[in-house]
């Protein structure tokens, strides 16, 4: 153990190191106390997580973790320092490959990461409205969606009018009509005599991203052609984009994700080098597109493992240094929600402080409202004044991937990366990307990992602030201008919000109709202390479904039930809610008070099998809300 000299801050330097067996230990007498017996590593694994793509996440991450995956040495105290810095330098430096830890030495911090808005509209006027006020307020680069769900090819001069072209680069996407577009562009850079190498931009020629999203095959060598014109003509212009977003949107895994990127980026290059681009300049052309969720580790893993998997391919081109990939980051469309959209401000900024600590080099924050149609002006103020937080008040491009070195998410970089490439050599084995689309391999696999996260969402494992936990019914619905309609046609796209927004629908044709929501009678017994927790437990869980819970009486007993019930305006529906102790007491007899006032189902708030015999059915923490709900609503006469 090194000694240090005595200066008077030294910390817990008289006591010996703690073992992890110590630690598993306290873990075990923790355990215990809750009624569960385990020991040693069992121990541990009862307090881990399970995630998707067969990951793990542990209580607890040391240098003995990190350093086995370095180089298989799992000692402890000096062998562990020994191991984690070998585990560090196999991450890299910033700038080099494997570039885990960042495309550019300097990483974003001398000017921060590119704030990057999306202008969706079909007006040229209004998108250069838009544009300006934009780049007048914090934005760096603008993402134009252009061609048939945006603006017309000829309609780019007019949405561009005023903007800075030499100082403001600019992203396209147009889907089939790529080449239009940037062809349209590359004119305007002409016609406003823009040097090419003051030019910046991405042309957005993606038809693999196209074909997902809508079932359309484009050939890929015009894609190649625009490259290899592009190349030679404009340095700092970049042709195609590696959109990985079809998959995420249609509930891919992060690895999943990854893996269908690198396999776009490969069908691209092969392209590229048949359409007669070198290696280099090849790698030199593309962009890639990844989301950022408020899973801030998980993104943070992804994007630092997109670096490493991209640098792997480039060193089995031949070409190692010249494997930096050019990162664009979008806030998650999956996570928004359309009720109570004011949340998605605070998804949006840990998505976004999690891409620009992952090392992203350009950020597109999403409106709150993005998904109620096209977002009002004080909606993309707070988008890109997330990042101006971040970056100016924040300082937290400061410092280069400040994530490295953290042992958690090191490992996490490293299992999701394997996870991803294993992912990325079966869908080459299927033909490719293009096969593996074809084949219908890439809509299976993602529709197995959705169905299984659905069930996590329907269970309320994967709670949703506002949706599927503390609901708000009274809520005044927030009302955009519709948008253009998106792609169609592919690979479908899912939102976790969607099983709910489906039963909140039918509460809210039920509300026009009748004047009133669906309602549930809360019978609560005893005492607030006894009933409090899973009155609140049952209200949250049927406002998740648009029902109304009454709750008055704040308590009732055996001679007062079938009065409150009656006076709820109920549709047919109860649920009782207190102790253990006092069901066992009163929920037969408040049960029968509460049928002979019209309800036809009793509910319990508690464990199966509490006061059997007594209520019909019962509501519990992992119970199927969906499935709940859907019944009651469906027993109350709610249409569907």
């Amino acid at each position: 153990m090194t000694v240090l000299p005595d200066d008077g801050l030294s910390l817990a330097a008289e006591f010996p190191d703690a073992t992890h067996e110590q630690w598993q230990r306290l873990v075990e007498g923790v355990l215990r106390k809750s009624g569960k017996e385990a020991s040693g590593e069992a121990a541990e694994d009862a307090l881990s997580t399970q995630l998707e793509d067969g990951l793990t996440t542990r209580p607890l991450y040391t240098a003995r973790e990190t350093g086995a995956n370095a180089n298989g040495d799992t000692g402890a105290n000096a062998a562990d320092a020994a191991n984690a810095a070998a585990h560090a330098d196999a991450a890299g430096f910033p700038g080099f490959a494997p570039f885990t830890r960042g495309g550019r030495p300097e990483g974003t911090s001398v000017s921060g990461w590119d704030v990057r808005q999306r202008l969706a509209g079909t007006d040229p006027v209004r998108v250069n409205e838009a544009a300006l006020a934009d780049l007048e307020n914090g934005t760096t680069s603008l993402w134009l969606t252009v061609g048939r769900t945006g603006i017309p090819a000829d309609g780019l001069a007019r949405a561009l009018d005023g903007v800075y072209l030499d100082l403001a680069p600019v992203t396209l996407d147009a889907g089939a009509d790529y080449a239009e577009a940037a062809r349209a562009l590359l004119a305007l850079y002409a016609e406003r005599e823009v040097a090419p190498e003051a030019a910046r931009a991405s042309l957005g020629a993606d038809p693999l991203g196209h074909e997902a999203r809508t079932g359309e095959v484009l050939d890929l060598a015009e894609a190649a052609a625009l490259a290899r014109e592009t190349a030679g003509a404009w340095p700092h212009v970049r042709a195609l984009t590696v959109d990985a977003l079809p998959y995420h949107e249609a509930g891919g895994s992060a690895a999943e994700e990854l893996g269908l990127s690198l396999a776009t980026g490969v069908a691209y290059l092969r392209a590229l080098e048949d359409g007669g681009l070198g290696v280099e300049a090849a790698l030199g052309q593309l962009e890639f597109r990844y989301a950022a969720t408020a899973d801030q580790f998980l993104t943070i893993a992804k994007l630092r493992a997109a670096r490493r998997l991209w640098a792997r391919v480039a060193e089995a081109c031949g070409a190692p240094e010249a494997g930096a990939q050019r990162q664009h980051a979008v806030t998650s469309p999956v996570m928004m929600t359309r009720r109570d959209p004011w949340v998605n401000m605070l998804r949006t900024t840990v998505a976004c402080m999690a891409a620009g600590v992952a090392g992203a080099d350009s950020v597109t924050v999403l409106p709150f409202d993005n998904e109620l149609g096209l977002p009002d002006a004080f909606a993309r103020r707070i988008a890109r004044n997330t990042s101006t937080i971040l970056l100016e008040e924040s300082h937290l491009a400061r410092v280069i991937d400040p994530a490295g070195g953290s042992y958690y998410v090191e490992q996490l970089t490293t299992e999701l990366a394997g996870a991803a490439w294993e992912f990325f050599q079966t869908v080459e084995k299927a033909g490719g990307l293009p096969g593996a689309l074809r084949s219908g391999l890439v809509a299976e696999r993602l529709a197995t990992t959705w169905a299984a996260r659905s069930r996590k969402l329907a269970k309320r494992r994967e709670p949703i602030t506002g949706v599927s936990e503390f609901p708000l019914l009274s809520e005044k619905p927030v009302v955009r201008e519709p948008g253009p309609a998106g792609p169609t046609g592919g690979l479908p796209r899912v939102r976790r919000d969607e099983a709910y927004e489906a039963l909140r629908a039918r509460s809210d044709a039920h509300l026009t109709a009748t004047g009133h929501r669906p309602r549930v009678f809360l019978a609560a017994l005893g005492p607030a202390a006894a009933h409090t927790a899973r009155a609140t437990f049952a209200s949250n869980l049927f406002q998740a479904g648009g029902i109304e819970p009454v709750h008055d009486p704040v308590s009732v007993d055996p001679a007062s039930a079938a009065g409150a019930y009656a006076a709820s305006g109920a549709d047919g529906m109860a649920v009782l809610c207190s102790s253990d102790a006092l069901y066992e007491e009163q929920a037969g007899a408040v049960a029968a008070a509460l049928r002979s006032a019209g309800a036809t189902t009793v509910f319990l708030a508690g464990k199966p099998g509490t006061a059997e015999g007594s209520v019909d059915e019962y509501v519990f923490a992992g119970c199927d809300a969906v499935a709940v709900l859907s019944s009651v609503l469906d027993r109350m006469g709610v249409a569907s």
